[in-house]
Parts: structure tokens; sequence; C-alpha cells
């Protein structure tokens, strides 16, 4: 279906944004306009809108439409719309979902998903039929990586890049020197997890005991008994339904040992239900809704008088999405017929002042940024994921020489092997 932003929205948005910022702009300069008709920009956006994934979709959904709302459903010159397919979190109905989107409704580019599984679903699609497509949120680390996929210009961050800093500054900085992982049973999982045990057992730290729980799980009390009790924290990677049911459960277990979780885990679209038990949890992400600066304060603001609630993580990640849409296509003077230039202007993006602050593209194409250590407190009676350590312009490979690091295999389920584990 087609959706463009009703009107009595994009009048409260922009309300919310001139209250918020006066008459200051909320992000960096906008691109020069294009001048001339030009046939609607049309985004494909393929998230889950039901499932155990449906509530970081719904985010997702609102980032976007705010970002369209600000900008009076241009993108670049281009007026837009968005039409929208619900994933399921399924990778089969997320492909099936994209070939429609493609096939039937011609789209422009693909917005989305959100699951890693339905992200490497539809990478050999986009990339047989030369369908460009964004990726906003944590999405597989090869993409940009080993087997890079063309088509697919990810604007978030490796499911890795946000983990390395942490597992660093769990050994560094929390003094933890024995730990125990537990996370999903997919690529992602493996990844974020992955990115955690390498920097920690390789600055000295040792992991005792690594557990895999399906994504269909809901009951993790087997899988909490056999997470190690001597152990000086436990990192975790959970999202959605599931990431309220493993904290909720852990508490309730009686496990005393510290979280350190890949920032998924404490999502603001997942804080309210996940309530007081999320409190005392470190992670890390490329973003926060407290992140205490004049573009994330004004994003926040009116995001919050839109609809009601503070933004997430993937809320941002679409709004930044449209940004970066915004400039590629004003660079091209709204003509993005040309799919190889389209993808060129993308990866040329260089933004300064983004909520959650600067992003770049490295050689690879994959985004260079800020990653934020949070701790989840109640702030006036709000849980929030409050930024304790900034590591700047942080890259997929931290600190590693990248042809050194791509020469070891992905992270995944036994890679980096466990050190300590019986």
């Amino acid at each position: 279906m087609h959706l463009s932003v009703p009107r009595w929205f994009r009048r409260a948005a922009l309300a919310a944004t001139a209250l918020a910022v006066g008459s200051a702009t909320l992000l960096t300069a906008h691109p020069q306009r294009a001048a001339g008709a030009q046939p609607p920009f049309k985004i494909g956006l393929l998230i889950p809108t039901s499932g155990n994934f449906a509530a970081p979709g719904e985010f997702m959904k609102q980032g976007l439409e705010l970002y369209l709302a600000e900008h009076h459903d241009m993108l670049g010159g281009r007026h837009v719309v968005i039409d929208q397919a619900d994933t399921q979190g399924n990778p089969a109905i997320g492909l099936t979902e994209a070939r429609r989107l493609v096939e039937q409704d011609h789209v422009d580019v693909i917005v989305g998903p959100l699951s890693n599984a339905v992200d490497q679903a539809i990478i050999p699609y986009l990339t047989a039929h030369k369908v460009p497509a964004i990726y906003p949120v944590l999405s597989p680390d090869d993409i940009t990586q080993r087997t890079p996929a063309h088509y697919v210009v990810r604007t978030s961050a490796a499911s890795s890049q946000t983990t390395q800093p942490l597992g660093d500054y769990a050994y560094k900085v929390l003094k933890y020197r024995k730990v125990a992982t537990i996370a999903f049973d997919f690529s992602f999982g493996w990844q974020s997890i992955g990115g955690m045990v390498a920097t920690f057992q390789g600055d000295g730290g040792k992991v005792e005991k690594q557990i895999w729980t399906p994504l269909t799980a809901s009951d993790y009390s087997p899988y909490l008994s056999e997470i190690p009790r001597n152990v000086d924290a436990v990192f975790c990677s959970f999202s959605g339904a599931a990431a309220v049911n493993f904290i909720k459960q852990y508490k309730a277990f009686g496990l005393k040992m510290p979280l350190v979780c890949q920032g998924n885990t404490v999502d603001e679209s997942t804080l309210p239900a996940t309530g007081p038990a999320a409190v005392g949890i470190i992670s890390a992400l490329h973003y926060s809704a407290a992140l205490d600066t004049p573009a994330n304060k004004a994003f926040v603001a009116a995001y919050t008088k839109a609809y009601g609630h503070e933004p997430s993580y993937y809320a941002e990640g679409t709004f930044d999405a449209g940004l970066i849409l915004d400039h590629a296509i004003a660079s091209l003077h709204g003509n993005v017929a040309n799919t190889q230039a389209f993808l060129e202007a993308l990866r040329s993006v260089h933004v300064s002042d983004a909520p959650r602050g600067p992003i770049a593209f490295d050689a690879y194409g994959n985004p260079v940024e800020n990653v934020y250590i949070r701790r989840t407190e109640e702030v006036h009676g709000t849980l929030e994921d409050v930024v304790i350590k900034t590591y700047p312009h942080v890259s997929q490979f931290w600190t590693f020489n990248p042809k050194t690091f791509l020469a070891h295999p992905v992270y995944s389920r036994t890679y980096p092997p466990c050190n300590a584990c019986t």
C-alpha cells in the first residue's frame, strides 16, 4: 500500500521542531533542491509490523515518517511515497515481500529490513535484480567485509561494530576477568557476541561458557540454569520481545551477575515493557535517546511530540536513512536512474550533525561513527540509556588492521573460539 504522510502529522511534527530549535536548523545545512517536475520517488519500507519484532518495526516506520514530515514529503527535490511491506521477521516472507515491492510496485529503493536473517535472505535477490537498498539497523558484518553486498548501503553499523568497544570496556574499565555469554542462535547473536568476546579475550579476559538460544524461545529458564555462577558478568545480545523476556526472567531467576549487553537488548522501544529489571545494565550502541547534543534534543522533542514517546535506535536509524537519501538524491539533482551513480552518491554522504552524531563511510562502504557506552537508569520516573562514555569515530574494524581483520573468519557460533569453556 502507498502511504503519504498525513498533513495533520506533518503540521504536528513541524510545530514540534520549531518549538525545539526555533529558527535554527535541525541538522546540517539542507542540500540544494533540484528543479523540475519528476515522478515520485518510491521507497519500499520492508519492516516487521507483526510478530516478535513488531515493536521495533513500528519505531522504524515512525522515524522515516518523521523525516519526511519535516521535509514536506520531499527528498532531494523529489516527492516521496512509501510502499510498506510486513516481513513478520521471517526470511521467506521478507523475500516474497521484497519481490512484490520491486516487480509489482517498482520501488526506487528498499529501506529495511530489521532482522539479520531477513537481511541475508534478500541480498541475492537485490544483487540479481540490481535493486538499491538501505539497511538502517544493525546488519551482518560481511556485507561490508568479506562478501560485500554491492547494492546494499548500510547506514547503521555492522553487528559487531558496537560490541568490540564494549568488550574492551568490560575488561579495561569495569575490570571484569571472567564472563559467560548468552544470545540469539543466529548471525546477529553470533556476531554481536563475537565482537565482545574477541576484544575481551584479546585484552586477557576469560570466557567460561557460551549459551545460544533459539529465536522462538520464550522460556529462558533452561538456558539460565546453564550460566556459571562464578563469573564476574554475563555478556548478552537480544532484541524485541525476546529482550524483554530474557531480562525479566534473568532477574526473577535470582542471578546477581551484572549484565553487559549489545544495545538492542535495552532499546527504548522495549524498555517500558522491560521495566525496573533493566536498571544497571551496561550496553553499547551508536545511539541513545539520552544523548545530550542539540541535534538529538531537537530530534527527540519532535519525535516525542508526534508520537507520545521517546525515539529508539530503530527510529533514529530510519530518520538518518531519510537524511542520507535526501543528501544523495539532491547531489544527483533528483536523477537516480543510474543505479551505480546513486549507490556511489549514498556512500559519499558525510553528515556532521545527525541525532546520533557524525556519520561518514569508510573505504568498504560502512559507517564510521561514535559508539556510546550506556547504563540503563531510572531518570525522573523513566528508564533511559544514560551515556557514560563515548568512543568517537569507531570503525567496523575497531583498532585492528583491516587486512589482518579480514584474513580471519567472520564472527560466528564458533569463532572466536571460547578460551576457557569446558
